[in-house]
Formats: C-alpha cells, structure tokens, sequence
C-alpha cells in the first residue's frame, strides 16, 4: 500500500491534480488498484456543473494515468528514489476511452491499471474506473517513462 506521502515520491503532480489519494495493491509488471475519494470541495465542481456536480470524463482518465504512471515506476527493477525524481511519465496516446456512468461528489472512484504490454520505456495500459464495483470508465493508454 501506498500512501499520499509515498506517491508524491513517484508523481510530480500535486493538489489540486494529483488524482490519486491511496495505491492499495501493487503487482510490478502487471496491475495496480488506486483510489480516489470524490468531495463536494474539488475546485472542478465550481465550473462542472454548478447545481448539478459531475466529476469530468478528463478528470477520470487522467487519474488513470496517474496510477498506470505509479505502476511502470515500481516495475522497474532496482531503480532508486533518486532516479524516479528525474523520470516523468508522459502519455502518448489515449484510446478506446469510454464514459459509462456519471461520478459525483461522495463516490470512491476505484482504478484497476492493467499493463497490456510493456517493451523498454513504452508501456500500454489497460484503465478501468469503478464505483461500488460498478464500471464507470475504461481506456487504453500507452505511457513512455523519460529524463526529465
């Protein structure tokens, strides 16, 4: 498990855009579950939409490829604190996305990260969101870990 203080270790995102609070499980080369708890307070709900929050679609994704981020970096074998620090993830593409159910304030946005396939630097990522177990978005994703 990971915590806020652990994933700012590995992420360069911070408040209001690091979209994850908790990595609860974390299979290297494979899978990660994260999470993300949606509150009435995220500056988004200001503008999305007043009287009638819905967490973004955007929001959604991109908190997807936090996690998928999280989990290429702990699949490096031996790779340092240090040298995470002067890596970042960068996405390269986006595909295959879909919005099945809308997220509002008080839901725990679970994400499932699965690695499709990964060949040096480039990793293609499986995305799925979940609310009470139930599927609110999926997308493909392909990442490429660089210096920074």
């Amino acid at each position: 498990m990971l915590e806020i203080k652990d994933i700012e270790k590995i992420l360069p995102h911070r408040y209001p855009f690091l979209l994850i609070d908790r990595v609860v499980e974390i299979v290297p080369k494979e899978t990660i579950k994260a999470y993300k708890n949606i509150t009435i307070g995220e500056e988004v709900f200001q503008g999305h939409f007043p009287g009638h929050p819905i967490y973004p679609g955007v929001m959604i994704i991109e908190g997807m490829a936090q996690a998928g981020g999280v989990l290429a970096f702990k699949s490096i074998d031996n790779i340092t604190e240090e040298e995470i620090q002067d890596k970042v993830v960068y996405f390269m593409s986006i595909d295959k996305a879909k919005f099945r159910h809308p997220v509002r304030p008080g839901d725990r946005l679970d994400y499932l990260i699965s690695v499709i396939k990964n060949r040096g630097k480039i990793w293609v990522l499986d995305g799925k969101a979940y609310v009470d177990g139930e599927l609110v978005a999926e997308a493909e994703l392909k990442a490429m870990i660089v210096d920074k």
